[in-house]
């Protein structure tokens, strides 16, 4: 591995005494659930498994509606705090995520004409059993076209008509980069003319590899390094309109989604872990190393734009992953729904330290 775990003690998690985890219980119920009555979570690299987490996620029950400090002593007794430490001596990352609103039009019409568009039924997903050798590994699903399989096509393709006709329109937008930026954020709240609300989920890719444009931006010296955001790189596009397509056709990525009701507005959208996300307490994380349902501790003392002008750390629940969630102490923050929520995520590019909670059962194979 090119990372160590380091055991510490509670105390050594700068803000732990302050902070409230309160939020995590109901998570981690709605995590039992799933665990119990669907399937367990895929057991990441590092080992922990979810029957490592189920007796933290019962005792959760017992403490309901108790105070901060209780509920902090409840992770004190049922888990044991590691420090994450990469090989490289290099921190943690931290980037941010959220659910965007897009008002959008059940039809095709005035300005009403860019699509979000459903699975289709010729996306299969490849494992190594049907991944021809013209793919790279890195493609997780491709076509199938009779009883061959090949690329999907991207999303200039898509975008310049190749799915026309085949009734896969979930709904129309009047912007396309704000479709483009549900595709990146996975998810996105639908608000239709009438006041009804509706939610799309990730459902499956095109398969590409996801490239960043604000990457492509800077390269070209069009937005500062320094300031880029997901504000500046939207604004980058509204106001360049004639070279905004290129730079979107730049990420091949193209995202396939899913209907859901908005069941609870508080709550974020069905995630990776198949629950809800927790605004503020939900961490995406790389899912080849980590396990969905495990606590990690996050501290950034330059993330300050989050929790009101003060240094972030906060308890957080695994609840998610994502294509650049790649490493042991990186992270991706949900910071809820809506343009509060977007301005909020938009500029988060921290450095961080990462603690990981280990069920107190799991943790002697561990050092501790």
């Amino acid at each position: 591995m090119d990372f160590a775990l380091r055991k510490v003690s509670f105390s050594d998690l700068p803000g732990w005494a302050e902070d409230d985890p309160s939020a995590l219980l109901p998570a981690m119920r709605r995590c039992r659930h799933h665990v119990e009555t669907v399937k367990p979570y895929r057991t990441g690299s590092l080992g922990i498994s979810s029957d490592d987490l189920l007796p933290a996620f019962k005792a959760a029950d017992e403490i309901d509606g108790r105070d901060a400090a209780s509920v902090r002593a409840f992770f004190e007794e049922n888990f044991r705090p590691f420090a994450i430490e990469r090989r490289d001596g290099q921190p943690g990352f931290v980037t941010a995520f959220f659910e965007p609103t897009v008002a959008v039009s059940r039809e095709r019409t005035g300005d009403y004409i860019h699509p979000f568009y459903r699975r289709p039924d010729d996306l299969v997903d490849l494992d190594a059993t049907n991944r021809p050798a013209s793919l790279d590994g890195s493609f997780a699903f491709a076509r199938r076209v009779g009883d061959q399989i090949e690329e999907y096509p991207d999303r200039k393709a898509i975008e310049t008509g190749c799915l026309d006709g085949r009734g896969l329109e979930i709904a129309f937008a009047r912007s396309k980069t704000d479709v483009f930026f549900a595709h990146v954020q996975g998810a996105a709240r639908l608000l239709f003319s009438d006041g009804s609300t509706e939610r799309i989920t990730y459902a499956a890719k095109s398969g590409h590899p996801f490239s960043a444009i604000g990457r492509l931006l800077i390269d070209r010296g069009a937005i500062d390094a320094a300031t880029v955001s997901m504000q500046s790189i939207k604004t980058w596009l509204d106001t360049h309109p004639e070279e905004a397509d290129a730079v979107m056709w730049h990420n091949r990525s193209f995202i396939f989604f899913r209907e859901a009701a908005v069941d609870d507005p508080v709550l974020g959208p069905v995630a990776a872990a198949k629950v809800p996300l927790q605004a503020g307490r939900s961490l995406a994380v790389d899912r080849l190393i980590h396990t969905f349902g495990v606590p990690f501790f996050v501290a950034s003392d330059s993330l300050t734009r989050i929790d009101a002008g003060r240094p972030f750390r906060r308890l957080m629940l695994a609840l998610d992953t994502g294509t650049a969630i790649v490493g042991p102490a990186r992270g991706d923050i949900f910071t809820g729904s809506g343009d509060e929520a977007g301005e909020r995520a938009g500029a988060v590019r921290n450095a961080a330290d990462f603690f990981i909670l280990i069920p107190k059962a799991a943790a002697a194979r561990y050092g501790a």
